[in-house]
C-alpha cells in the first residue's frame, strides 16, 4: 500500500470495525500484529484500549526491528510469549503454534508440550564509528590565514545487535522415539503418532522388519568362512556380519537349528557344531565370539577336512529326518595357495552341496569350486553382500529340487533388444541367453507358455504365448530370430507387449502370473517407463535386465524396484546371472493372482471378480470373454451362452475355453 506506518490508527480501526460482530464473548479473540516497529504515530493508548478489550496480542517483528520497545509494548504478558520474531519464518511459525495452544486453543496433541529454549532477537541499527584522524584546513583568526588542524573522520555502519532471549517451541513425541523397526530397518514418522519402517533386503515380513526369509526347507547347513590372511580383518567381520543378520532373518527363534560354521586358514576348525545351537540368541553369541587368525589361505585342504568331519556329529531330532540334504556355504575373498578342483570333486563325492560366495574377482575360483556359475554368488561391493540374502536363501532352498518352475503356471514373454546399439554379436548372444532359459521350464498349454518380441525402433512378435506347445518349438523357433539392427525403443516394445502378447485374443490365459523379461543394452528407454508401469498396473512383472553402462535412475522407474533389476557389466557376464533371474521369475509365478488383471474380457467388456472365480459384463457383446457380437433382429443365438455373459468362470474351465476360442479364431 506505502505510505506512512500509522500502528495507532490501524489498532483504533481494529477496535471499531475488526472484532465487532464476532461470535459471543466464549471465544478468544486473537490479534497478530506484523510490524517494523517503527510507527509514526503513538501506539501507547491504543495498545492499552486493545488489552482493555481482553484480545490477546501478538506482536511480530520483521526486517530486524529497530525498535523494540514499541513491540514490547504493544505484545499481550508475558511479553516472551508473545513477542515473536519473523527474521526465521520457521521459528515463528512454530512459536505462535505454541502460544496459541496454551492457553489460548486447546490444538496441542496429546503428549506434546511447550517449552522454552535460549534465544537472541537481533536489531539491525545505524551507529556512528570513528575511523581515524585526518589532516583538515580550519580558518584562522588572520586575515587570509589558514591553519592546518587533525580532525575525526566518522562514518556511519550498519551492525547486527543481538539480545539474548528466551523462546518457546512446541515438543511433539516422535513415533520413531521407541525404535519400532526390527534388524537395521529405518523408521520414517507419519504425523504425530503414525509412522512406516524401510527395511532392508531380506527383511519385511511384517510392517516392523520382521524375518522374511526362512530356512523351513530342512538342510543341514555349515559355512565356512575364510579366516586367513587374504581376506583381512575387515573382510572377516563383513562375513560374520552378514552370517549374523542372515541367520537371524532365515532361523526362526525357536525351532531347532541344523545350523553350524567352520573357519580357516592354515588350519580348519569347527567353534559352531552342526545342530549345536537351539536357539538363535546362543547361536548369536557364538558367532560373535569367533577372532580372526590371518594364516594362509588353503581353501582346498579346508574343503577336504568338512568333508570329513563337518557333518559327522550332527544329531537326529525326533522332527527332523536324519537324511537331510548337507549343504556347505564358503565364504572367501582370498585366492587359494593350495589346489581346489579336487578338494571339490572330493566334496561332492560325498553327496555335499557346495554354494560359494565372494567378491567379482572371485568368480571364476568359486566356479571351479561349485563346479556350475548357478552355485555361485559374488557381490560387487561391501553393501551389495546383504543384498544377496534372499539369493542364497533360495539356493539353499533349491537343492536337490529341480531348477525352473516345473509345475507352476506362467505366461512368459521375453523382449529383445535387437538394434544397432547392441551389435550382431552381442544379440546373439542374448538369443542364446533366451534359448537355454527356456530349457528351465515345461512349455506346453497347461504350464509354461513362451513369447518372444524383438525390438529395434519398432517391435515385432516372432512367436505369440499359444504358438508353439513344445520346448522343442520354442527353442527351433528361437534359432530363427534375426537381427535387425536399426535404433532402440524399450518403450514401444513394452507397449507392443502390453497391447499384442499380453492378450487373451493371443493366448494369455486368465488366473495365470505374467511375467515380461526386457534384455537391453540400456539403449532407448527414455519412453519406457509409462508402459512399464502400465503392464504392472495390469498385474503384469517387468524384469528389467540391462548390460553395460546407463543411468541407473531411468532404470529403476522402468523396473518399478531394485528387486526387478539385475545390472549386468558385460555380455560374457549374463550366464552368471541365469539362475537368479529364473528364481525371480518362478517366485513371481507362485504370487497370487488376480484374475481380472490384466483383463480378459475382450472389446471394453467389465471384469467382476467372484469368490475364486470373475465374470465379464459385455455391452454389446456376448459370450464368457465378450468375443462374439450380439446380432440384431431374430437371428436365433448360440445356446451355448447366457445373453451378456452374466456367468461364473473359474481358471481351470477357461483354460479350455482359450483353446476352443483359438480354434475358432483360425477356423
Amino acid at each position: 500500500r506505502g505510505g506512512s506506518t500509522e500502528t495507532g490508527q490501524a489498532l483504533k480501526y481494529i477496535l471499531h470495525k475488526g472484532f465487532p460482530g464476532g461470535r459471543n464473548s466464549s471465544v478468544p479473540e486473537v490479534l497478530i500484529i506484523i510490524s517494523d516497529g517503527k510507527s509514526q504515530g503513538s501506539t501507547a493508548m491504543p495498545a492499552m484500549q486493545v488489552k482493555e478489550r481482553h484480545i490477546t496480542v501478538f506482536a511480530v517483528g520483521i526486517k530486524f526491528p529497530s525498535r523494540w520497545e514499541e513491540l514490547h509494548v504493544l505484545a499481550s504478558e508475558p511479553r516472551e510469549r508473545h513477542l515473536l520474531f519473523a527474521g526465521d519464518a520457521e521459528d515463528a511459525a512454530n512459536g505462535l503454534y505454541s502460544t496459541l495452544s496454551d492457553p489460548v486453543c486447546t490444538a496441542t496433541a496429546p503428549g506434546c508440550k511447550v517449552e522454552s529454549h535460549p534465544c537472541e532477537r537481533r536489531t539491525l541499527e545505524t551507529v556512528k564509528e570513528v575511523a581515524g584522524n585526518y589532516v583538515c584546513w580550519k580558518g584562522s583568526k588572520q586575515p587570509n590565514a589558514v591553519q592546518a588542524s587533525l580532525c575525526p573522520f566518522i562514518r556511519w555502519k550498519r551492525v547486527l545487535i543481538k539480545h539474548p532471549s528466551r523462546c518457546f517451541r512446541t515438543v511433539c513425541p516422535d513415533p520413531c522415539d521407541s525404535q519400532p523397526c526390527q534388524n537395521g530397518g529405518t523408521c520414517v514418522p507419519e504425523g504425530l503418532d503414525r509412522y512406516h519402517c524401510l527395511c532392508l533386503l531380506g527383511y519385511g515380513g511384517d510392517t516392523h522388519c520382521a524375518a522374511k526369509l526362512s530356512l523351513d526347507c530342512g538342510v543341514d547347513l555349515l559355512f565356512l568362512m575364510d579366516s586367513s590372511a587374504g581376506v583381512t580383518l575387515e573382510g572377516f567381520l563383513r562375513f560374520k556380519a552378514f552370517l549374523k543378520r542372515f541367520l537371524q532373518a532365515a532361523v526362526g527363534q525357536d525351532s531347532p537349528m541344523s545350523v553350524g560354521v567352520a573357519q580357516y586358514d592354515d588350519n580348519v576348525k569347527i567353534p559352531i557344531e552342526l545342530g549345536q545351537h537351539k536357539d538363535a540368541f546362543s547361536l548369536m553369541k557364538s558367532i560373535d565370539a569367533l577372532n580372526f587368525s590371518g594364516g594362509r589361505t588353503l581353501t582346498g585342504r579346508a574343503l577336504q577336512y568338512i568333508a570329513q568331519h563337518g557333518f559327522r556329529s550332527t544329531p537326529v531330532f525326533a522332527d527332523v529326518q536324519d537324511d537331510l540334504p548337507r549343504v556347505v556355504v564358503l565364504l572367501t575373498d582370498s585366492k587359494s595357495q593350495d589346489s581346489v578342483a579336487e578338494a571339490a570333486k572330493y566334496v561332492k563325492d560325498q553327496n555335499l552341496f557346495l554354494l560359494g560366495i565372494g567378491s567379482s574377482f572371485m568368480r571364476a575360483e568359486l566356479t571351479t569350486v561349485t563346479g556350475n556359475p548357478q552355485q555361485t554368488i559374488v557381490y560387487s561391493d561391501p553393501q551389495d553382500l546383504f543384498n544377496r540374502m534372499p539369493e542364497l536363501q533360495r539356493k539353499i532352498c533349491s537343492v536337490g529340487s529341480p531348477e525352473g518352475c516345473q509345475a507352476q503356471s506362467l505366461d512368459l514373454a521375453f523382449a529383445v533388444d535387437a538394434s544397432s546399439g547392441v551389435g550382431l554379436e552381442n544379440f546373439l548372444r542374448l538369443r542364446h541367453f533366451v534359448r537355454s532359459s527356456c530349457l528351465h521350464f515345461i512349455i506346453n498349454r497347461d504350464v509354461t507358455q513362451i513369447a518372444l518380441v524383438v525390438y529395434g525402433s519398432k517391435a515385432h512378435t516372432m512367436f505369440a504365448l499359444d504358438t508353439h506347445t513344445s520346448n522343442s518349438a520354442v527353442l527351433q523357433a528361437i534359432d530363427q530370430v534375426p537381427f535387425l539392427g536399426d535404433s532402440a525403443s524399450a518403450g514401444s516394445a513394452l507397449l507392443h507387449v502390453y497391447s499384442d502378447v499380453m492378450t487373451v485374443q493371443r493366448g494369455a490365459r486368465p488366473g495365470v502370473n505374467k511375467v515380461v523379461v526386457l534384455l537391453t543394452n540400456g539403449g532407448g528407454m527414455q519412453d519406457a517407463a509409462a508402459p512399464a508401469q502400465q503392464l504392472r498396473h495390469n498385474g503384469i512383472l517387468v524384469f528389467v535386465v540391462v548390460i553395460g553402462d546407463t543411468e541407473r535412475d531411468m532404470l529403476l522407474r522402468v523396473a518399478g524396484s531394485l528387486t526387478y533389476l539385475v545390472h549386468i557389466s558385460s555380455y560374457e557376464d549374463l550366464q552368471y546371472y541365469q539362475g537368479l533371474i529364473i528364481e525371480r521369475i518362478c517366485e513371481e509365478a507362485r504370487s497370487p493372482v488376480n484374475l481380472c488383471k490384466p483383463n480378459p474380457c475382450m472389446n471394453q467388456g467389465v471384469c467382476i471378480l467372484g469368490p475364486g472365480s470373475y465374470r465379464c459384463q459385455c455391452h454389446g457383446w456376448e459370450g464368457p470373454h465378450c468375443e462374439t457380437r450380439v446380432v440384431r433382429g431374430d437371428s436365433p443365438r448360440s445356446p451355448a451362452f447366457p445373453p451378456r455373459s452374466h456367468m461364473q468362470w473359474s481358471p481351470r474351465g477357461l483354460q479350455h475355453f482359450s483353446r476352443a476360442l483359438q480354434h475358432g479364431k483360425r477356423q
